[in-house]
């Protein structure tokens, strides 16, 4: 018996080339999935989980090829491929990056893709017979009578009758055709399945079903599950491990009672807060965050996460409390961004106030400030003053000097440094300069690291004010949700929009 993981991915790219002009000269990169780390173990269940757009799925796509990958290994140890070593060029023999089509062929027996939604998975031509017997005929399997006898097996396996071999797609329902769907994926008894949302288009109680079965068929087939979600709860409950993905690159990974009992990265403490609870005693929502969702065609310096994190450090020798930190941090993005429109903001307030035409640049600073969540006075006097100075620049049209104030002043190691793992217990690992001692002897102020009990962060806030300022849903933030397509346009145009 190996110790030797059934999959292991090394540095993981899949970028795609951003074109213009009618030579489609090259104009940028959309890093969709960067250079991720992961594996997984044979007969467990590994959760790969992140907001839409964050790369899941196209990560899924780079795995089994339906896209080849830019850069990095998936090292695949089934199939008789175990114990394997590396050539002496350092390549692995057991790498799907360099299969040819024959060991690409043989690989895609060992590993079965189930698609998110099931509806669009199937040929409407064909019966579903049809498609379960198809891959036996693509692997050599002639016989159409043991086809046949293979596929009616497995629809009973699935809780199906066999009589319904012959029947449409279109004849069954969204639960029937997902079961359907794990039937094929069987039907060549791979040692992987990897299941991209596979339940997120099914109502509850079917998804309670579809999960069983899951389940069951793990056990019976002694199967290795990679499975995709956005889902938290559900994750929870199927997942031995959890890998969480944000804007194309792993941030966190642990055993999944661990990383949800004490989640040592603000993104993964962002995720779980997002779990609804049936306690009417406890408070709706969780933490909200706030800031500009960046592209992962220009994503940021440092952690990525700077730019929405709710535990953002702060600097020693900056004197405000952290809820004023992230405004000012929002602020500065925003007027650097253009996306802080002090003409509109202006009109708002003239509009509120009955329109006589005569707004104070005062109510204009006092509105930038309400919205975002900057306190009317900072408890720092050189502070305020820094803040002064930038807003009277921003009323008087010239934002270029007001971001440059501000930028000088308000800054921090989050945007500079790119945190590395940090090995916790057990297996679990994050991406996190909370928990870098280098961090931490600069004097930057990491406050007491992450709560065990996620805990709310943030107000609530109006939006039909001047400027909005919106609040993310870490779950569901993002535009790009879809099969291919994830990451590519994910997050793009999502950001707040202040002034608005």
């Amino acid at each position: 018996m190996t110790d030797e993981p059934l999959l292991a991915v090394r540095g993981l790219e899949k970028h795609y080339p951003i074109t213009e002009g009618i030579l489609n000269r090259r104009a940028g990169t959309v890093r969709a999935v960067d250079g991720i780390d992961f594996s997984v173990r044979r007969g467990e269940t590994l959760g790969l989980v992140g907001e839409s757009g964050c790369g899941k799925s196209t990560a899924a796509g780079s795995l089994v090829r339906l896209e080849d990958p830019t850069g990095g290994e998936v090292i695949f140890n089934g199939g008789g491929r175990a114990g394997e070593t590396r050539n002496a060029d350092g390549t692995h023999p057991n790498d799907v990056t360099r299969f040819d089509r024959r060991e690409l062929k043989a690989f895609r027996r060992d590993v079965q893709l189930i698609l998110q939604d099931p509806s669009s998975s199937f040929d409407p031509r064909m019966t579903v017979g049809e498609s379960l017997a198809e891959p036996l005929r693509v692997h050599g399997m002639s016989d159409r009578d043991r086809r046949r006898a293979i596929g009616e097996d497995l629809l009973e396996r699935v809780g199906l009758s066999a009589d319904e071999y012959d029947r449409y797609p279109h004849e069954f329902s969204g639960g029937q055709k997902q079961r359907i769907a794990l039937a094929r994926s069987l039907v060549l008894n791979p040692e992987l399945i990897i299941a991209d949302e596979p339940v997120s288009a099914l109502d509850m109680s079917i998804q309670a079903e579809i999960l069983s079965l899951i389940r069951e068929l793990q056990a019976a087939f002694d199967l290795s599950v990679l499975f995709i979600s956005h889902d938290m709860s559900v994750v929870r409950e199927v997942c031995d491990r959890v890998a969480v993905m944000y804007l194309g690159e792993i941030v966190e990974v642990g055993p999944v009672e661990r990383l949800f009992d004490e989640p040592k990265h603000p993104y993964t403490e962002a995720l779980l807060s997002s779990i609804p609870t049936p306690d009417p005693r406890k408070s709706v929502g969780g933490i909200a965050l706030d800031g500009a969702v960046p592209s992962p065609s220009d994503p940021p310096s440092g952690c990525r996460f700077h730019t929405r994190c709710h535990r953002v450090i702060k600097p020693a020798d900056v004197d405000v409390d952290r809820s004023n930190w992230r405004g000012l941090l929002n602020l500065r993005d925003g007027i650097e961004s253009g996306d802080v429109d002090v003409e509109r903001v202006r009109e708002n307030l003239d509009t509120a106030a009955g329109g006589n035409g005569s707004v104070e640049d005062e109510a204009v600073k006092r509105r930038l400030r309400a919205d975002f969540d900057v306190d009317e006075a900072l408890r720092s006097a050189e502070a305020e003053r820094t803040l002064g100075r930038a807003l009277d620049r921003v009323v008087d049209g010239d934002p270029e000097a007001a971001a440059g104030i501000l930028a000088e002043a308000f800054t921090t190691p989050c945007e500079r440094t790119a945190p590395d793992r940090t090995e916790h217990a057990d297996g679990h690992e994050s991406a996190c300069l909370l928990h870098t001692r280098g961090e931490a002897e600069t004097g930057a102020d990491v406050g007491s690291g992450l709560a065990t009990e996620p805990t709310q962060i943030g107000r609530d806030r109006p939006t039909d004010r001047a400027g909005t300022a919106g609040r993310s849903d870490p779950e569901n933030r993002g535009e790009g949700d879809g099969d291919g397509g994830e990451g590519r346009a994910g997050g793009a145009d999502g950001g707040d929009r202040r002034g608005s």
